[in-house]
């Protein structure tokens, strides 16, 4: 062999050794990460209500409802709340509220709904007659300092077992009581002190029932106690009682001495099954004008009975029936006694989705149901409706 050739042939084998590390070590050493994303400087809608404590939620409430009669008492007076139309699709309700309401100082809350039941609640002047479809449910400053908590504007009332918002609720249909028996809001201010974790009292004052702009010079007042005895158990017993407007929502009727008595109590039975009770009983002075019998203190009273039982994660059966006590039509124009049984079935699909199903009977001791066509008078009346509810 040549020396030349032999002189490149160990150049060669050296520098195969030296580059066999260097490619053992590019093998074993990672390539480097690519550079993470850098964040917006600019943060997102839900950052910024975070940080401020500000809560913005709302649903969208519609339903298909058919009715055997046309929605009305013999009275002309509506024997439905809202689902009052006899074959009908129906936005109940679009809403939202918008709420800062710390622990410790001032916040507040505004709700705004929209849809067909918003003429329904419309307080006084708005209401009667109004059709806009849009209310301002509630609006209300508060301040909270250790147990004292104080709400000033336009709130719902403390009465009920049910209430405006149907997420809340466990049925379709509102109950006889919701419509017939106590006031949907109030104006005015109420302060609620707690007194421990099992006791709660309330008082306040206010314009009246349902009236944004007193229809008298009097105000109305409302006391009420709230009970938790047990885990299991809550009790809520409200009196309402002031000078209102005998005829409704005008300033032309006579006035006299209104007063409201409610009681709403419910148990946690187990994990699935929950009963409720509520109890309401009204008188108003003054009456004899706007009775079927001349009854110068027109008394209604009635209870409702609930149960609902939450199978599990997707499926609940919820029931009601109640009894309604009008003898002297002053709430319903027929001097009455009303009853009626609903079961509701409904489909939580997720957070933020449920279906529901819902069949309902009611009857009276008079024939007050007006027919679909208007041509006739039944002591019953039959209903079915399907609702869908979207919340966010």
């Amino acid at each position: 062999m040549m020396k030349g050739t032999r002189k490149l042939l160990i150049a060669s084998a050296v520098a195969s050794a030296l580059a066999a590390p260097a490619a053992a070590l590019a093998q074993a050493t990672p390539a480097p990460a690519p550079a993470e994303k850098a964040k917006s400087p600019v943060p997102g809608l839900d950052e910024v209500l975070e940080a401020t404590g500000i809560t913005v939620n709302g649903y969208i409430d519609a339903t298909y409802s058919y009715l055997n009669g046309n929605g009305a008492f013999t009275s002309g007076s509506p024997n439905r709340v809202f689902d009052d139309q006899h074959s009908s699709f129906q936005l109940n309700q679009a809403a939202i509220t918008i709420a800062k309401q710390p622990a410790e100082g001032f916040g507040g809350l505004v709700n705004l709904t929209a849809g067909t039941d918003a003429n329904v609640i419309a307080p006084f002047p708005t209401n009667p007659g109004a059709s806009s479809n849009f209310d301002v449910t509630q609006a209300f400053a508060q301040y909270a300092h250790g147990p004292l908590t104080v709400i000033a504007g336009k709130y719902v009332t403390l009465a009920g077992a049910e209430v405006i918002n149907p997420t809340q609720d466990v049925n379709i249909s509102r109950s006889i009581l919701f419509g017939f028996a106590i006031p949907f809001t109030h104006t005015g201010a109420r302060a609620t002190y707690a007194v421990n974790d099992k006791v709660s009292l309330i008082g306040g004052i206010n314009n009246g029932w349902d009236d944004l702009q007193d229809t008298n010079t009097q105000k109305t007042g409302e006391v009420g106690v709230a009970l938790t005895p047990i885990k299991a158990v809550t009790i809520n017993l409200t009196d309402y009682f002031g000078t209102e407007q005998v005829g409704g929502l005008t300033k032309a009727p006579p006035s006299g001495a209104r007063n409201l008595v409610d009681l709403v109590a419910a148990w946690t039975a187990t994990d699935k099954l929950t009963l409720t009770f509520n109890y309401d009983y009204g008188t108003q002075d003054n009456a004899s004008a706007f009775t079927t019998n001349a009854a110068s203190k027109a008394k209604w009273w009635g209870f409702a009975l609930y149960g609902t039982y939450q199978f599990n994660d997707e499926w609940r059966l919820s029931v009601r029936g109640e009894k309604f006590d009008d003898d002297n039509g002053y709430r319903t124009g027929v001097a009455q006694r009303w009853s009626e049984a609903t079961a509701t079935v409904s489909y939580l699909a997720g957070k933020h989705f449920e279906m529901r199903g819902e069949i309902r009977d009611d009857w009276s001791n008079q024939s007050s149901f007006v027919s679909a066509n208007g041509s006739s008078n039944s002591k019953h009346q039959a209903s079915a409706a399907v609702e869908a509810i979207y919340k966010f």
